[in-house]
């Protein structure tokens, strides 16, 4: 999702609540008005009570009108054989076998978390242990530095760290790594761009997908100088914007010609190239 309509919408909406509270307002009072009797402090008094009832009952409706994870994303909370799934403060770990490379994810704009757990499963499977960030109400920018809480308490346990996320969440991934370069090895982003420059030091990569028709694409060609000139630019043919998720299809995104389940082993593979390659000697 596009940040400027994640911060649109709500303003929107606040808007249109205050439009609203004086219109409930006139029809409330409109007897007292008749007969000369509303005293202005009456008034404000009833506006303020609509207002902050509305206001209650939009961030209600607009927060709990995200993406759910689906089947195949639930069932990959569950773990695996060789993957523990196991709650933390700052979301969820998939503690694998690897013992080396570590991931921090942040999710898309209003789409549940769980829903790239599928994607965090296949690669701790791989030997890259994952961190599934919970964000508040669902938008990665009120949760931006999360991803130092999980830097300061497991970042001894791994060689390299790499920062990704999809959509909103890679955008603000990729702010959080141009902010801690010397913390991480790189950053993988997902139908995402970054708005700050990113040094060569670090090994980055942007996946994207010729059918998503919701990242703003004229933004991400705009933005393209400020990746390294090292850095790996990859493209699913045929994917979209939502099957790097589980959460179904997106609004206004296209329809993708390659099954989920192709997709997200692209992604996975691309993923594991990524960090396996010679990039990660930069941060050594």
């Amino acid at each position: 999702m596009d940040i400027i309509k994640v911060i649109l919408i709500p303003m929107i909406s606040l808007l249109l609540s205050f439009a609203l509270s004086m219109l409930i307002t006139r029809l409330i009072t409109w007897k007292w008005r008749k007969a000369g009797t509303l005293t202005k402090r009456r008034r404000v008094v009833i506006f303020l009570l609509v207002l902050v009832f509305l206001l209650i009952l939009t961030f209600f409706l607009y927060f709990n009108s995200y993406s759910r994870a689906g089947d195949r994303a639930l069932k990959a909370m569950e773990g695996s054989a060789t993957v523990k799934v196991e709650s933390i403060d700052q979301g969820y770990r998939f503690d694998g076998p690897g013992t080396q490379d570590a991931m921090i994810y942040y999710p898309g704009a209003m789409v549940d978390e769980k829903a790239y757990a599928e994607m965090m499963l296949k690669l701790a499977e791989q030997g890259v242990d994952c961190f599934l960030i919970k964000m508040p109400l669902h938008m990665a920018f009120m949760g931006r530095e999360k991803a130092t809480g999980v830097l300061d308490e497991y970042g001894n346990q791994y060689e390299h760290w790499y920062m990704s996320g999809h959509s909103l969440g890679g955008a603000i991934a990729a702010m959080y790594t141009a902010a801690h370069k010397d913390r991480l090895a790189g950053g993988i982003f997902m139908a995402a761009y970054s708005v700050e420059p990113l040094p060569d030091s670090l090994n980055i990569a942007t996946i994207t997908a010729t059918r998503d028709e919701v990242m703003n694409w004229d933004d991400y060609h705009k933005y393209q100088n400020n990746l390294p000139e090292n850095a790996h630019e990859i493209t699913i043919e045929g994917g979209n914007h939502s099957q790097f998720g589980d959460y179904g299809l997106q609004r206004g995104d296209g329809e993708a010609t390659i099954s989920p389940e192709e997709q997200l082993e692209q992604v996975c593979d691309t993923v594991l190239s990524i960090i396996r390659s010679s990039g990660t000697d930069a941060s050594e």
